[in-house]
């Protein structure tokens, strides 16, 4: 007998709470032959799938199953277990081992990911067992907490990974670079491409939204390539026009524009010569956060941009004043988390990681 079974998993955190939630149904998609979900306390995106799935085969074996094809929007999962990706994160390798012995009691068993949207029964399932894991004091660890600290914040958070694009000809020489369209040098790609993989190991991505420009846009297309998605675009993700001063070092701005450059360092007001200021940029920045909550609310989302976009979002995440954006520094291709949730409250949680970077 074959049957479709539809795993999904999750966490809050990433680790936080976590959960998991598996439906089996007949060859023809017509009838539910088995639900299963479970709170599995605190555990990451990733550990979370691979028990769903381990979850979802053993009870397409309790109905008599002997062929299985499993659908999950886990690309992480599918291209481990299909055998194409290696699996090296030791928290994993337990559990690769224990889903592939499961697998053989069957006569075949197929991956396919799907995207989330197809995969909305199981994921139901798992968002009530992370429900019943962030409900349940004995889930959390003394000293853990699965909300964002001592804000009280409430609700599921839209989670924010932002990714900052790759470098380019003009990142080389530390040129102001805001409206131009430079490509991504040979480190750049190297760069997204190492981006690219460790989210996709991470996985629980449900969409990758872009600044228009195209050093920007290769990073995020090397992204959502390993994660299986498409890349949409929103222009008010673009960098600052830096007008007059767009190529420019600093040192060569400073002598075309001393007096004005000086204010403009210090007053997030200032506009550059026939450009855009901080001030403007944090209106779009913010239109832009609005949106993407108002469509993605409670979602893991990768938004890929530019320093200062990057910098604003963190700072409207820590509601904190204008000097943050001149002290804040972001290296290229670095990734900074940020969740903002339904009460309004937000938090950080990383800012500046490049672990996962090429050495030069």
């Amino acid at each position: 007998m074959k049957v479709l079974v539809e795993a999904d998993g999750g966490s809050r955190g990433n680790p936080g709470p976590a959960g998991y939630g598996v439906v089996v149904f007949s060859a023809d998609h017509s009838a539910v032959l088995a639900e299963r979900r479970e709170s599995i306390g605190m555990a990451t995106n990733n550990v979370a799938e691979y028990r769903g799935l381990i979850a979802g085969l053993t009870a397409a074996a309790e109905v008599g199953a002997t062929e299985v094809a499993v659908s999950m929007d886990s690309k992480l999962v599918v291209e481990q277990m299909s055998g194409r990706w290696r699996v090296k994160h030791p928290d994993l390798l337990e559990l690769h081992r224990e889903a592939t012995q499961a697998a053989r009691q069957f006569d075949a068993v197929s991956y396919e990911w799907i995207p989330r949207d197809r995969n909305s029964h199981a994921d139901r399932l798992a968002n009530e067992a992370m429900d019943a894991a962030q409900d349940d004091p004995a889930d959390t660890p003394a000293g853990a907490s699965s909300g964002p600290g001592w804000t009280g914040a409430r609700g599921e958070p839209t989670r924010l990974m932002l990714l900052r694009h790759g470098q380019t000809e003009l990142s080389v020489d530390r040129r102001y670079s805001g409206r131009g369209n430079p490509p991504l040098t040979e480190l750049g790609r190297a760069q997204a491409d190492a981006a690219a993989r460790y989210l996709g190991e991470q996985g629980g991505v449900s969409a990758v939204i872009s600044s228009p420009l195209q050093r920007a846009h290769e990073t995020a297309a090397a992204a959502a390539k390993a994660l299986g998605l498409d890349v949409t675009v929103d222009d008010d993700l673009i960098e600052t026009d830096f007008g007059a001063w767009e190529g420019l070092t600093f040192g060569e701005a400073v002598q075309r524009d001393p007096e004005l450059h000086g204010r403009w360092l210090r007053d997030t007001s200032i506009t550059p010569p026939d450009g855009e200021s901080f001030d403007a940029v944090a209106r779009r920045v913010r239109r832009a956060r609005d949106r993407i909550v108002a469509e993605h609310g409670g979602s893991t989302v990768l938004v890929v941009s530019h320093v200062t976009p990057i910098k604003t979002l963190l700072r409207l995440a820590l509601d904190g004043s204008a000097g943050i954006l001149y002290r804040l520094h972001l290296d290229l291709a670095s990734l900074s988390i940020a969740e903002f949730y339904p009460d309004g409250l937000a938090s950080v949680r990383l800012v500046n990681q490049t672990a996962y970077l090429p050495t030069i």
